[in-house]
């Protein structure tokens, strides 16, 4: 999938008017009977089958939480709720070049990981006028098949709405098309579950806490392990292609940007160490120790790599890039080189010739929206705020996936009162170490 592209100057695209707010509209019964037959086309490929039921329907609207897998969760969404109307949370950029078409189908936009309170007051519009509202709570696509970071709003979301929580989680949308791999799909089924999270009596009478350990709890899926223990088989030759994007740093000499995935095979230029991505999904060294069989195992490690750089003495990371930026639905406007920078107090984007310096604090949000071959145009981080989006597009080696945990480590720091670690001087890890446990 692909979107118009517009090279324009930074002081062009400044005089474009913003998006007008729009009320959600609610979906005609021809073109949800329409989007339910061509969804069913996919998913008949795909050997789709689902277990469990929605509340009936003379319970009033629901609150519908899915989790966040590939492209297909959508048509997903249409088989199982149809007939059933409903609106969608989507991100402001799926309605780039076709916000009719998306309107006529529900969609509400709101901009990833960036305070929306226009967002609260359409899906209470919605609900209060008796129609459903679907919503991915993690914002984003799995990087490495299990959930990424929750909002921590949604349990007063939930408490607020007063309606019937039903959450679907789906099985084999992940394995079918990671995110990583380029958009190339694989032959497997795929599955869902659907259950109810929460009824209107308990969205009283529970409090945020025992809500929010419900959701938690719910969202606690691994889509690899669940392939290992499944034994679901991929055996295309293209399995690991692209997985140093989620894989960037080498266990074996530490080195970041040097991992290259390809084939079936993931290796790393600075040491010559290769592995095997297995039929089963599991990671294997070709010769000597196998560090990370489990590959969210490996992700957690460089998670834990990004917190401790985080906690280096006047930490900074700088970051060319090209900048695009998103104004209105006809496309992305190109409007230059600039920088991205990364220290203890957030991101710093600055560039076009002197003319752009956006700042935004690392207690803004709770993550970064990051995306791998975003649109087919390469891989990318979004940040910026609800009337403007800036999309950076690294131009050296530097993972997005990396500025994800950066932006994700560095917020619990902030919310965990740590922020004098950052400040310590010349202490040793090993205290930084305790401090974390």
């Amino acid at each position: 999938m692909k979107i118009k592209v517009f090279e324009k100057s930074y002081d062009e695209v400044l005089k474009i008017p913003e998006v007008k707010h729009k009320k959600p509209r609610k979906p005609g019964f021809l073109i949800r009977t329409l989007a339910k037959i061509l969804s069913d086309i996919e998913l008949r490929s795909a050997d789709f089958s689902f277990s469990g039921k929605l509340p009936d329907k003379s319970e009033g609207p629901c609150l519908i939480l899915m989790n966040h897998s590939s492209f297909i969760d959508l048509k997903i969404a249409e088989k199982l709720l149809y007939p059933r109307p409903f609106s969608i949370i989507c991100a402001h950029d799926a309605l780039v070049g076709k916000a009719w078409l998306m309107r006529w189908l529900g969609c509400i936009p709101t901009k990833k990981f960036i305070a929306d309170l226009s967002l609260v007051r359409d899906i209470k519009t919605v609900i209060g006028g008796g129609q459903s509202v679907l919503m991915y709570p993690e914002a984003g696509y799995s990087f490495d098949g299990r959930s990424t970071t929750l909002p921590s709003y949604l349990s007063g979301l939930i408490r607020m709405l007063k309606v019937n929580v039903v959450y679907i989680e789906t099985r084999g949308a992940f394995t079918m098309d990671p995110l990583y791999n380029e958009l190339r799909q694989r032959k497997v089924p795929v599955s869902a579950e659907i259950k109810t999270l929460f009824t209107k009596e308990e969205c009283s009478s529970l409090s945020d806490a025992e809500i929010g350990e419900r959701i938690k709890t719910a969202f606690a899926f691994d889509n690899f392990a669940w392939q290992r223990d499944s034994g679901i088989r991929v055996t295309e030759d293209f399995r690991a292609t692209g997985l140093e994007r989620i894989l960037y740093r080498c266990p074996a000499c530490g080195k970041e940007g040097h991992m290259k995935g390809e084939g079936i095979k993931l290796s790393c230029a600075a040491c010559g160490k290769t592995y095997t991505l297995t039929e089963l999904g599991e990671i294997s060294a070709d010769d000597g120790k196998t560090e990370f069989s489990h590959i969210p195992d490996w992700f957690d490690f460089e998670r834990k790599c990004a917190r401790e750089e985080l906690l280096v003495p006047n930490y900074s990371l700088n970051i060319p890039v090209n900048i695009g930026i998103m104004k209105d639905y006809k496309g992305i406007y190109m409007v230059g080189e600039g920088t991205l920078t990364h220290t203890a107090e957030g991101f710093l984007l600055t560039g076009c010739e002197g003319k752009l310096n956006f700042h935004q604090k690392a207690i803004a949000s709770y993550s970064v929206n990051a995306d791998f071959f975003w649109y087919e145009i390469g891989d990318t981080v979004s940040l910026g705020d609800m009337s403007i989006l800036y999309y950076c597009f690294p131009k050296d080696n530097t993972p997005v996936a990396k500025i994800r945990l950066l932006a994700e480590e560095l917020y619990k720091l902030h919310q965990n009162r740590e922020f004098h670690l950052l400040h310590c001087g010349g202490c040793d890890h090993s205290h930084h170490e305790e401090n974390n446990t």
